[in-house]
């Protein structure tokens, strides 16, 4: 008897998986696997019905910790691809781990996915899945399905999904962000309603101030409230949602090659990025922040690619968890017009000195005014020299 685990969501693509699988694939029994990563509650009962309709033996596995601790390492590695917080790509890994757990323990001799051959999922499932001596099969990409084929093939065959219209647009969500794509939004020119947006309200004139406190680059409280990371990012969601925050719309360069029209809502990852990107202003060297920059971009990347289990990431993670050790104290975030604003920041560990900065002081410790003229002489001075040539 054959057996796969099918990464589930109870829509079109993996409703249509579920028969292909038997029939054209020949697996006696194929399970369906969800994974809680922070979807509402909703999508959660549409598997489960859609599920049970297809008398299909369903699992759901709850990874919102393990899901809300990543996004965290995240935040310490500032990790943003193309100027937005990686929600997605964050999620697909844990995701493919969990389903992988589900395959092993009931013996399944495959896994399969409903991605389609032009995005980034299959890749970071795959990469996941690749790794274990399971058959890793993708019916939609291996077949060449298009949307109007499943639905048809979803009407011949009375599947239980609603003419496969899954609604006007594309949308993926998860505890860190909610993107959106698809419809009139694949023309770059089109300008998205504001009913594309669900996370967010409409920025306005309204301020409020919110302080984050962090201990070795993980923010742990929120106005001097200790919280869960699942806690503590559903919070902030909600509180910077309000003002607006979070919105990226970009055009998306993906790994095999498609340029794409994205849209994105991420509150408490913008929020939590920018009070910890403040926060390392204030303790790190500027040789450290320097180098550091190259080491988050290459975190990002490699998280935007689901390889985090790649042997340089441990590198990179390293380095990044040793200059996290001090990167310790609250920083004050002020919500304006759409705008998460570090607008304070405290630390034991702050690399600076008020004395030495401040223009009313002449001395602080064995260093005066005086002392920079040599300085001053020195800098630019070849420069000078090769313009008087």
């Amino acid at each position: 008897m054959k057996t796969v685990a099918l990464a589930f969501s109870g829509g079109l693509d993996t409703t249509v998986c579920v028969p292909l699988l038997e029939e054209e694939y020949g697996y006696d029994d194929v399970i369906g696997v969800t994974v809680d990563v922070g979807q509402p509650e909703e999508e959660f009962a549409e598997a489960e019905e859609t599920a049970e309709a297809l008398d299909l033996d369903h699992y759901v596995v709850d990874a919102k910790d393990a899901f809300a601790e990543q996004c965290l390492d995240a935040v310490k590695a500032n990790a943003t691809y193309q100027s937005y917080p990686l929600g997605t790509a964050l999620a697909r890994p844990v995701i493919a781990e969990a389903i992988l757990d589900v395959a092993k323990e009931n013996d399944c001799d495959a896994v399969a996915h409903g991605c389609t051959g032009k995005g980034n999922d299959q890749l970071r499932f795959e990469a996941v899945w690749r790794a274990s001596d399971l058959e890793v099969i993708a019916p939609v990409r291996e077949m060449g399905l298009t949307r109007e084929w499943e639905m048809g093939y979803a009407d011949e065959h009375d599947l239980p999904v609603e003419g496969g219209n899954e609604g006007v647009w594309s949308i993926d969500t998860n505890l860190w962000s909610r993107s959106v794509e698809g419809g009139n939004l694949e023309d770059p020119g089109y300008v998205p309603p504001e009913d594309i947006y669900e996370w967010t309200l409409a920025p306005g004139a309204e301020t409020e101030l919110v302080e984050i406190e962090f201990e070795a680059g993980k923010p742990v409280a929120v106005d001097g409230e200790a919280m869960d990371a699942v806690s503590l990012i559903e919070y902030l969601n909600e509180l910077a949602g309000k003002h607006g925050v979070g919105r990226t719309d970009l055009m998306e360069d993906r790994m095999l090659g498609l340029k794409v029209r994205e849209n994105y809502e991420h509150p408490a990852a913008t929020t939590l990025l920018n009070a910890h990107e403040a926060l390392e202003g204030l303790v790190l060297t500027k040789e450290e922040r320097s180098f550091k920059t190259s080491i988050d971009q290459q975190w990002a990347e490699k998280a935007y690619e689901g390889l985090l289990s790649a042997p340089l990431v441990d590198a990179l993670d390293g380095f990044i968890d040793t200059t996290q050790e001090k990167v310790t104290g609250t920083v004050t975030i002020k919500f304006q017009g759409g705008q998460a604003r570090a607008v304070a920041r405290e630390s034991e560990h702050a690399v600076y000195s008020e004395d030495a900065a401040s223009f009313n002081t002449e001395t602080v410790g064995k260093i005066e005014q005086a002392d920079a003229t040599g300085v001053a002489k020195y800098h630019g001075y070849q420069s000078r020299l090769a313009n008087d040539e």
